[in-house]
């Protein structure tokens, strides 16, 4: 590996190249060389800014003697195919969440990776890097809640151009609250129920109930297209006291006899801390050729919980999760 950890971008709509930004400005001892989008005019662009090259394709990114590692912002849909090349040559890889479209390609990523023999494989799960969660965290485990007993969360964005199904909205935004919920207990889901208010066309807002396998319970409102701006919220209620994310805004104005403050409508805005951290933890880990967060097995346990919530969502009726046993590669501790 070269003085630097070069890497690879495939991606380069509005997160791929935040990401790019992010590792060229922010994050150390790294260059993006190389840039891969099917938008060939926007990966130059992306490209250029970071002083790198535009790819042919996304595999001749991957093989490329040029890269060191790579990061995944394509769309869902290819995801689990590009992070089965990355592990065909050895790379570590961040993939954007979700890892796969449904939990059967998560687990095809699971089974390449325990054939490889070690973990190349990180999900953009950022939300385990955001600050407030981090803190959330720390009080969850500390016990000064008591038993924690419920867990609301509520993820609002003014609108998608990419959650446009009610299964989208699942795997491409729920999915967060679903990895979430699991990492803050150190819990699993067990079975779900989901429902929307919409009975004709897209069913937005969702609301799951989560049940937990220790017990706890989970409630999950994902509003997509709430117009007003993007929210994100999350209380944790033990016996012995609650825990939330404290509201982000810095400044409160009065003007002109309303009192309030300002909702943003950029998600990436809103956790910018968060991605820094996960790039740059995921750059550290990748130069010792590896990676040390959210994992594969993460992915697909999250997938295999969405998989459960469309199936709820059809039905209108409880739906278990199923899941393969977790092989030893991901053991926990």
């Amino acid at each position: 590996m070269s003085a630097l950890l070069r890497i690879g971008v495939v991606g380069a709509g509005a997160m791929g190249a935040d990401h790019v930004r992010t590792l060229t400005t922010a994050v150390p001892g790294t260059a993006v060389t190389r840039v891969y989008d099917r938008d060939v005019t926007r990966a130059k662009q992306v490209a250029t800014a970071a002083q790198g090259e535009v790819a042919a394709s996304a595999e001749e990114l991957i093989g490329s003697a040029e890269v060191d590692a790579v990061v995944v912002a394509s769309p869902d849909s290819t995801h689990a195919d590009l992070v089965l090349a990355c592990l065909a040559a050895g790379k570590p890889v961040l993939c954007e969440k979700p890892l796969a479209v449904t939990a059967e390609e998560a687990l095809r990523v699971v089974e390449a990776e325990v054939a490889v023999g070690r973990r190349l494989v990180q999900v953009g799960f950022m939300r385990r890097y955001d600050p407030g969660y981090v803190r959330l965290k720390e009080t969850v485990a500390s016990g000064a809640l008591g038993a924690v007993r419920v867990v609301h969360n509520v993820h609002r964005n003014a609108s998608s151009s990419t959650s446009v199904t009610g299964p989208g909205i699942l795997t491409g935004s729920m999915i967060h609250e679903l990895d979430t919920v699991a990492w803050l207990l150190d819990d699993e889901v067990v079975a779900l129920r989901v429902e929307s208010p919409v009975r004709d066309g897209l069913p937005d807002p969702q609301l799951a109930t989560l049940e937990m396998a220790r017990g706890a319970l989970a409630t999950v409102e994902v509003f997509v297209n709430a117009g007003y701006g993007y929210d994100v919220r999350c209380e944790v209620v033990g016996t012995a006291g609650t825990a939330a994310l404290a509201p982000t805004p810095p400044v409160s104005t009065r003007i002109a006899g309303v009192e309030g403050v300002e909702i943003a409508d950029d998600f990436v805005a809103h956790f910018a801390d968060a991605y820094r951290a996960e790039l740059t933890a995921w750059t550290r880990a990748a130069r010792a050729g590896g990676v040390d967060g959210p994992s594969a097995w993460d992915g697909y346990a999250a997938n295999a919980v969405a998989e459960a919530g469309v199936a709820a969502l059809t039905s209108g009726r409880r739906q278990t999760v199923d899941r393969v046993p977790r092989p030893a590669l991901y053991a926990v501790g």
